[in-house]
């Protein structure tokens, strides 16, 4: 009596969470109308991903960087103003200084312009990763929903089977032990199949995570697994003339073009640089004397005077001629060099190492014809129907669907080889797509 309350108990928590389950179909993450295409998933995280636009704005301030480096600099312009405290006297100066800025602009906006060129590849290549993100989490997803549907298509049977055997339990027609075993078999396919909705759930929010939409948004996909992979398999990647047009090799590239530009406008900055000046002083200077003016009238005797000044200061690079600077460019380029070489030749083993992969996940794919998944289907179909006859045993019928499961988890493991073959070609490629 106690145990039959225990189970009364355990029962509607078990049938709740077999409910909630239940309520997560592969529809719920499928609209083949209008659900998101892989191509508008890459298009959306292009668009609107958050720390792709942060990355953007390293363009915008290479930009205003390269406008500053543009500009000339400014004059000074001074006046003062003396006067004798006890006396008449006084002075008015104005003064105009002009940087000539001789060599160093030139070095100034090449520096800039290669920052520049910098930054556009590095925004680039992250969008190349993203590109290649989304398209794995997108694979991700798919492939989740793919397991769903395969274990849905199985506990469907099996609960077809179980009623079935139910009522030859009932009539005696089959011992209750085949019960117990279809009944145990579909507790642990409902079991798997709850563990698979969590996998699907996972997978549509990190999709959404790197599309940058919140985890609230309603997201549904359009593609499945195979039509992708379909897809894939009728498209040969075109290889680049040569590993240099990929974006990080590229940025690679600049970067050392950075520094050689460094280089020059170290060197640049060493030589002598002129600025002009000139001025204007008026002087009203006097004795307290006094005096005749020329019409014979007595005035104080003074003078005004005009003074105009102009020239040119040169500065002499004597002793500092920014041998540390140069030095430390020269430094950092080695290095920077090394890095390049480094990056080409990580771009050269990507590029080998992926379309050997495609090659041999796209030959697995194929060797799982539609023939032989029917066929296997087909093959637990008999089976079943032959059990239904009286004609094999309740183990024979869950072999051979343990047989066609793992036929099914074994496809799908090829699909995603070749779907994620094809996404490191299309990253080692510098593909956004």
């Amino acid at each position: 009596m106690k145990l039959r309350m225990m189970a009364a108990l355990f029962i509607p928590a078990a049938v709740l969470a077999s409910t909630k389950a239940a309520a997560q179909t592969a529809e719920s993450f499928v609209d083949p109308v209008a659900g998101l295409s892989l191509d508008q998933a890459i298009a959306r995280a292009l668009a609107q991903e958050p720390s792709l636009r942060a990355t953007r704005t390293t363009v915008d301030v290479a930009r205003g960087v390269r406008l500053q480096a543009g500009l000339r600099k400014n004059p000074s312009v001074s006046a003062e103003f003396r006067e004798e405290p006890s006396g008449t006297d006084n002075q008015m100066m104005f003064g105009v200084q002009w940087p000539l800025d001789l060599f160093r602009r030139e070095g100034r906006v090449a520096v800039a312009d290669r920052e520049l060129a910098a930054a556009e590849y590095s925004v680039a290549d992250r969008e190349r990763l993203l590109a290649a993100d989304v398209r794995a989490r997108f694979g991700e997803a798919v492939i989740a929903v793919r397991d769903l549907v395969v274990l849905d298509e199985l506990l469907g049977a099996t609960r077809r089977q179980l009623d079935l055997l139910r009522s030859r339990v009932e009539s005696g027609a089959s011992p209750p032990l085949e019960r117990d075993l279809i009944e145990v078999e579909l507790g642990r396919l409902n079991a798997d199949r709850s563990l698979q909705v969590g996998r699907a759930e996972r997978a549509m929010y990190e999709l959404k995570r790197v599309l940058g939409a919140p985890p609230a948004d309603t997201l549904r996909l359009r593609d499945t697994l195979e039509g992708v992979v379909s897809r894939d398999s009728a498209v040969t990647p075109v290889a680049p003339a040569d590993e240099q047009r990929r974006s990080d090799v590229r940025e690679a590239a600049a970067r050392v073009a950075v520094v050689d530009s460094r280089i020059d406008r170290a060197q640049r900055e060493g030589r002598f640089d002129v600025t002009l000046f000139a001025g204007y002083m008026r002087m009203d200077s006097g004795f307290p004397q006094i005096g005749l003016s020329p019409a014979g009238a007595p005035e104080r005797v003074h003078g005004l005077f005009h003074y105009v000044t102009g020239g040119a200061m040169v500065t002499l690079p004597l002793f500092n001629r920014n041998q540390g600077e140069v030095a430390a460019a020269r430094a950092e380029r080695a290095g920077v060099v090394a890095m390049q070489e480094a990056t080409t030749l990580a771009a050269e083993t990507d590029i080998a190492t992926a379309r050997a992969l495609d090659r041999r996940a796209r030959d697995a794919v194929q060797l799982y014809s539609a023939d032989a998944r029917n066929l296997a289907r087909q093959n637990l179909l008999v089976v079943r129907q032959s059990y239904e006859l009286g004609r094999t045993t309740v183990f024979e019928v869950l072999a051979e669907q343990k047989r066609y499961l793992d036929l099914e988890r074994a496809y799908t493991d090829a699909l995603r080889a070749a779907y994620e073959a094809r996404t490191a070609l299309n990253r080692a490629l510098g593909e956004t797509r």
